[in-house]
Parts: C-alpha cells; structure tokens; sequence
C-alpha cells in the first residue's frame, strides 16, 4: 500500500494537482470501494482495485476534476452525481443556497432554478423547505438526466419538475406559464475570449454551454433580467451568482428592469459572488 499510495501522489504531484495527498486518498478509497477514513498504511489492493486505481489515476492526471472521476461531489448538506454534461458544484455557490434560505418570503410556495445543471441549487433548498415546490430548467436533456437522478436519490423529485427549455427563445415565459416566489440561477458568466485560459478541469469538463456567457459574459445575465419581471411574483427574490468584478454590473442590468436590489453577499473567499434583488410590485 506505501508503495501504490507514494505511486499515485508523485504522479499527482508531476501534474501539478493542488491536493496530491489528500485526492490520493480518495481515489485509493474510490477503488477499493471503502470510507477514505479507512485507507490506512497497511490496506491490501488486490489486482483488479489497482488496475482500478491506476486507470483513475491517469484520468486525474489528464486534469479530468475528481468529482467526475469518482460521479459524485458533496454540496451544501448533499452529495450529488456529477458528469461532463454539468458544472461541477463548488463550495462558492453555497452562498446562493444561505442566501435564498434567508431571504424566503414566509409564504413562499414555489421557486424556479435557471440553468439548474447537477440541480445542486435548487434541491439543496428544496431540502431545507419541505413545503417548496419548484420547477428545474435546463437546455441540455443530459444535464436534467442528471437533475433528475440527484433528486431522485434525495426523495424530491415529487416536488421538482423539470423543464427542457432555452431561455432565448421566444417561447420561453409560455413554456414555463406561471410565476414564482423565489429564483436562483447560476448562468454562464465567463466572456468567450476568457475560456481559453480556464484550467483543463474547467475548459475541457466542464459544458461550454454553461460556461460561455458571450462576449462580455453578459449575455445571459440581460435576458434573464428581461424575463424576471414576469417569473417573479412581486415581492419574490433573485438570486444570480456572479463573477469576480461582474456583481455591481449585474445588479445594474436588473434595475434596469425594474428590480431593487438588496445585497450582493461575498463567497468563503471574500470575492462578491450573489446578487440578491427584488421584485416590488405588479
């Protein structure tokens, strides 16, 4: 085990990954199919974990994310299956959960997720509010696939719909037909020329669909505001997540619209990531 275990972190390290040690032990643990807290100096690999093991290992030093290597990544109080059709979820989108937890309105019935991907967002409020209904929108059918799976394996798919839609298009407001009291959305923000510079785990993961947010990374953000006032219900909230730099930007192109805004709260980091508004009347 010393000998596999030191193989795969200095293979790990050659790559430049920034955890080698740490994802080393959870690969380990992935292929012998065992809690990571149980991967100790004297554990066995037999044949088949260790081919297991090492075929993992050249897909990480690949730069292919740890989470879809291993299909799944915790979020917020979760776990959720994770594959090359949606983001990987990241500990700077929680902030979009707390917030939205906070700001619900007391009779909140239902919320709306735009661009839901894994559906880590939106499921993990679903989770905290037993009595919110709400409705998943994605264009890509693989990444409502997977929505759909998280909130099966979370019991919620009886209170989540699911929608195949692109908020472009100019039947949008149709197909979605009613309004609600919360929405959250996490939307493609990074500028077209920007993506190159992504790391392989970003670029090469991650779908561009729901990276690409045009060439000022706003694309999105200003069909969304378009859309808002007739999704929202008045005195319903939004929440976006935003860039680095992008969040006053945003709030902008939503009061544009009409939409007050209350907060822009900062991530773990420090950085602006959520920009909260509200709808204040009809």
């Amino acid at each position: 085990m010393g000998d596999i275990f030191s193989e795969v972190m200095q293979k790990l390290m050659a790559a430049g990954v920034e955890s080698p040690r740490l994802e080393t032990r959870l690969l380990i643990a992935a292929a012998a199919e065992i809690e990571s807290a149980q991967v100790f100096s004297d554990i066995v690999l037999n044949e088949a974990q260790t081919v297991k093991l090492r075929n993992m290992t050249a897909q990480r030093t690949a730069h292919k994310p740890l989470d879809k290597i291993l299909g799944h990544r915790a979020f917020y109080k979760a776990d959720f299956a994770v594959n090359n059709s949606v983001l990987s979820p990241r500990p700077d989108t929680e902030v979009l959960v707390e917030k939205a937890l906070q700001y619900m309105p007391q009779n909140a019935y239902n919320i709306l997720d735009l661009g839901t991907g894994s559906g880590c967002i939106i499921e993990s409020i679903l989770l905290e509010k037993p009595s919110l209904r709400g409705a998943a929108v994605d264009i890509s059918t693989d990444a409502l696939k997977t929505a759909r799976k998280n909130a099966e394996k979370l019991e919620l798919d009886g209170r989540l719909d699911f929608i195949c839609a692109d908020w472009f298009a100019t039947d949008f407001l149709v197909r979605i037909g009613q309004k609600f009291d919360v929405i959250v959305s996490n939307p493609p923000y990074i500028p077209t020329a920007d993506i190159a510079t992504l790391a392989p785990e970003v670029k090469d993961y991650d779908p561009m669909q729901a990276l690409d947010g045009g060439a000022d990374g706003y694309v999105s953000y200003r069909r969304i505001a378009e859309l808002t006032p007739e999704l929202l219900s008045s005195g319903g909230y939004i929440l976006l997540e935003a860039g680095i730099g992008q969040a006053q930007t945003i709030a902008d192109v939503f009061e544009q619209k009409g939409l007050k805004l209350i907060e822009i709260a900062d991530d773990l980091n420090g950085i602006a990531r959520c920009v909260i508004l509200q709808k204040t009347s009809d």
